[in-house]
């Protein structure tokens, strides 16, 4: 047998969670073409993984990277991380369908006005493809996003008009192959939004299946009815629902995740059911005084008027507004922060739970990111699993690969088995570990060697290769979850 590229004696975790074997896999053009003792076999192109771990590539489910594909195709802070898949459109906020010069917080995450330039869903997913990255991306359309194009005045619920027009744009997004629809209540954009207006939007996803994904309206004291609101969302519209980067935010709420880890796990026996989670107690997102509240420590991640003040403490910026947050966040905007508002054995119970993805939810165009947004993968291989062992690396490697790829229904990724695509990673188990941190927030990880995306290496030992063989992942109608 000849192969294009032939990676030979490494230990397969194949992404189903079984225990791993050793085996060689051979590709052919963008498809694994055999997995077993091809000891006599040839190839274009040898990798020795003696030593090493050859898993499926890691699908991050939780990414704000809709705009940064188009404008850094490399993708860098992925790539690193073995990351071959990228969700998009999470939160409520997606780059298409909008045009506009003015774009409100948190929208301006994804990037500057001139980024959103798409009339159609369509237009964004072929844009993708006529520009390709070093990643695939699935993307999810936004509610809020929506909302910013058909209304003027955010500060109430839609009408039956503006109504109309959200869903005629979600089922246009859904015939181009967006995954879903996800929804941001807890930001204003989206904020005085009903359930009512919610469950309206995403009806075409009853007619044409698809993702409810759901950054809550509360992570703090009101997280069980809106865990409630989002399960109801999903049931009326028979959508596999995503819970976003789950968390109980706020020291009063530490502890909390024993209580919504049993209703989510008995919810999911009713419905469709899952959620993300990144493996850092602190979080990212605008700059707001709730958040800095709930938080024992805020760190400033960039802001528009003052880029000097990224990555300093916000204690010490506060002498400089006579100690008052709120002239401070008046001053900084449009800013955003990180913030240190979850408990780690939080973390750790949220992760260990059986329907947990690895999402980073990082922001790339953060002055001072967060770390998550380098780190998020080797940091799970290489702390939570190998050093604190919070379970096995083959659980580790399912929850980045075969149960991302089985919830979001991206066909024929996600497992390393004949006949799927070739999106793969080589690593060293006993050296992969994140190195970026809250005070050097990017620098690369270590044990990350190879990293290939549709049969084409994009990353070797360490550096970029300059190969964008990445492609917009459309769902098909027929793909009903």
């Amino acid at each position: 047998m000849h192969f294009d590229l032939l990676i030979k004696n490494g230990d397969v975790i194949d992404g189903t969670g079984e225990a791993r074997y050793c085996a060689d896999v051979g590709v052919c053009g963008d498809r694994i073409e055999a997995v077993g003792n091809l000891s006599d076999a040839t190839a274009k192109t040898v990798i020795d993984a003696s030593g090493k771990v050859v898993s499926p590539g890691f699908i991050d489910s939780h990414t704000h990277d809709d705009a940064y594909l188009l404008s850094h195709p490399d993708v860098l802070p992925k790539v690193c991380q073995g990351v071959t898949t990228v969700i998009g459109g999470n939160c409520g906020i997606s780059l298409a369908p909008l045009r506009s010069e003015a774009i409100p917080q948190p929208l301006d995450l994804l990037g500057l006005p001139s980024a959103f330039c798409f009339d159609t869903f369509a237009q964004y997913l072929d844009a993708i493809d006529a520009n390709p990255a070093a990643v695939n991306l699935a993307a999810l359309v936004g509610h809020s996003t929506l909302r910013v194009r058909h209304m003027k005045d955010l500060s109430r619920p839609a009408n039956a008009d503006e109504i109309a027009k959200m869903a005629a744009d979600v089922e246009e997004a859904l015939q181009a192959g967006a995954i879903g629809v996800s929804s941001g209540t807890f930001y204003p954009p989206a904020a005085a939004a009903s359930t009512r207006e919610l469950i309206e939007v995403c009806e075409p996803i009853r007619r044409n299946g698809g993702i409810f994904a759901t950054h809550l309206r509360d992570e703090t004291v009101d997280i069980i009815p809106s865990l409630e609101e989002a399960f109801e969302i999903g049931r009326a519209v028979r959508a596999n629902v995503v819970l976003s980067h789950h968390k109980v935010a706020g020291k009063e709420n530490h502890g909390r995740s024993v209580e919504t880890l049993k209703i989510i796990h008995k919810q999911s026996k009713l419905q469709p059911l899952c959620l993300d989670c990144h493996p850092y107690p602190a979080t990212s997102t605008m700059l707001r005084a709730d958040r800095i509240q709930q938080s024992s420590r805020v760190m400033l991640a960039w802001s528009i008027p003052h880029p000097e003040l990224a990555g300093k403490d916000f204690v010490d910026i506060l002498p400089l507004y006579d100690g008052s947050v709120d002239a401070a966040i008046e001053d900084l905007k449009p800013a955003g922060a990180i913030y240190f508002v979850m408990d780690e054995a939080d973390v750790q119970r949220i992760f260990s739970y059986e329907r947990t993805m690895v999402g980073s939810d990082g922001l790339p165009n953060d002055t001072a990111p967060h770390p998550r947004l380098w780190g998020t993968f080797p940091r799970v291989l290489g702390h939570y699993s190998r050093e604190l062992k919070l379970f096995p690396l083959e659980t580790a490697v399912r929850k980045m690969t075969g149960l991302t790829a089985e919830q979001f229904a991206l066909t024929d990724r996600g497992h390393v088995a004949t006949g799927k695509y070739a999106d793969l990673v080589i690593f060293d188990a006993k050296r992969v570990l994140d190195r970026a941190t809250f005070a050097a927030p990017m620098l690369r990880p270590e044990g990350i060697e190879h990293v290939i995306v549709n049969g084409i290496p994009v990353f070797q030992f360490g550096e970029s290769t300059g190969a964008r063989p990445g492609r917009a992942l459309r769902r098909r109608i027929a793909d009903v979850i």
